[in-house]
């Protein structure tokens, strides 16, 4: 297999010039966590990185303002490096995502001096909203990934996991908002006037609960009541709970959907209730690691020192909106084990994690590998013209006619 081993020495050399500025930014967002949509802050600190290191900078990709795209070279092959930057509500960087941005920055400016050399078009793309809103959904359509032959990028997650891609995926998953409408009355002088919806919503949460018996281990449903009444002497007449389905296969995942909706409309029917039911986020897709790519990261991580033994376990878990692009693009999205991290992701134990000088050294160990994977993949003619007549080039209305 091509290895990266004649760009290692000049790769290893331009992460250590980079080293600086990209910890500096990295501690920055992790100290200044924003929410999806709203990650200013980060995207002006990501920018002014790229552009101070060459990058033509395009802010507000796709209509997003918190989006950009930079780029660099002018090669056939187009490389999008997939950066990630918001963060969770109360729980701040609880997914690490100050980590992610760091590492696939230093691996854009770890590639920059040799883009030429590689034949490569260098894209650094912003992609905010990854954990609530689909942000690479979003672009995808708006065509910010038009013309890419391969994607990357690496996600940190806590002690005790191979950081080996290959056969690894995750779950598909929608979410959904249900409002439950029935009608208002006062709850002791003519409670049988009333139509109570929180009733809706409490059967519902009772149906899942039993559905659940019946589901698949693979499969998840989460919910929560948004909104349920306002007062203990007013017959609720509105109540909302948001939900979402997972599952690894998109048959499997709409089954689930149908399955879930069917508890929410039977609650409606036996309260009375009036009930609607709307897609809240674009769908996230299952992910497909691509077996090329994987072999160059493993080889390149695991020269770190970083265990890249095979999955034991392929199914993963979670979801991400990587998995959109992972299915039109060649992509891999490997995990990578912050040292000594034992708190679950989306926990506080794991903000703190992600802010340590274990996992900066592993990001910047991630960030090695994905441009050694980039190299890689370019300089082996072959498979350079695998990933080149890879680009993605949708199918639109206008071609079909």
């Amino acid at each position: 297999m091509p290895s990266a081993a004649p760009f290692s020495e000049k790769i290893d050399q331009a992460l250590s010039a980079a080293r600086p500025a990209v910890l500096e930014m990295a501690r920055f967002i992790h100290a200044h966590p924003e929410l999806s949509f709203e990650e200013f802050q980060a995207a002006a600190a990501i920018t002014e990185v790229l552009e101070n290191a060459g990058f033509d900078v395009e802010r507000g990709t796709g209509g997003l303002d918190t989006a950009f795209s930079a780029t660099l070279g002018s090669g056939d092959l187009v490389v999008a490096i997939c950066v990630e930057y918001d963060c969770l509500p109360e729980v701040g960087h609880a997914c690490g995502h100050n980590l992610i941005a760091g590492s696939t920055v230093g691996a854009a400016l770890a590639l920059a001096p040799f883009v030429d050399e590689l034949g490569i078009t260098l894209k650094a793309i912003g992609t905010p909203a990854e954990e609530h809103g689909g942000g690479k959904s979003l672009l995808l359509d708006a065509g910010a990934f038009d013309g890419v032959g391969l994607s990357l990028m690496a996600h940190p997650g806590p002690e005790g996991r191979t950081a080996n891609p290959l056969g690894t995926s995750s779950q598909a998953v929608g979410r959904f908002r249900a409002t439950f409408t029935g009608q208002a009355a006062h709850a002791a002088a003519m409670p049988h006037r009333g139509i109570n919806a929180a009733d809706g919503a409490v059967l519902s949460q009772v149906a899942i609960g039993l559905l659940r018996q019946q589901l698949p281990d693979d499969h998840r449903v989460a919910l929560f009541v948004r909104e349920a009444g306002v007062a203990t002497n007013i017959i609720p007449d509105h109540a909302v709970v948001d939900f979402e389905c997972r599952a690894f296969t998109l048959p499997e995942y709409e089954s689930l959907v149908s399955r879930v909706q069917n508890c929410f409309e039977g609650a409606a029917l036996a309260t009375g209730t009036d009930l609607s039911i709307e897609d809240i986020e674009p769908l996230y897709e299952p992910l497909f690691q691509d077996p090329q790519l994987s072999a160059h990261w493993s080889e390149a991580f695991g020269s770190r020192g970083h265990d890249v033994t095979p999955a034991k376990d392929s199914s993963g878990g979670g979801s991400t909106d990587m998995g959109n692009i992972s299915q039109v693009i060649p992509s891999i999205h490997p995990m990578f084990s912050i040292p000594g991290a034992s708190s679950p992701i989306h926990s506080a134990g794991f903000t703190a994690a992600a802010n340590t000088p274990q996992a900066y050294e592993a990001m910047f160990d991630a960030a090695y590998a994905m441009a050694s994977t980039v190299a890689a993949a370019a300089s082996d003619p072959e498979q350079k013209a695998r990933f080149t007549a890879a680009a993605y080039h949708p199918v639109t209305t206008e071609a079909i006619a």
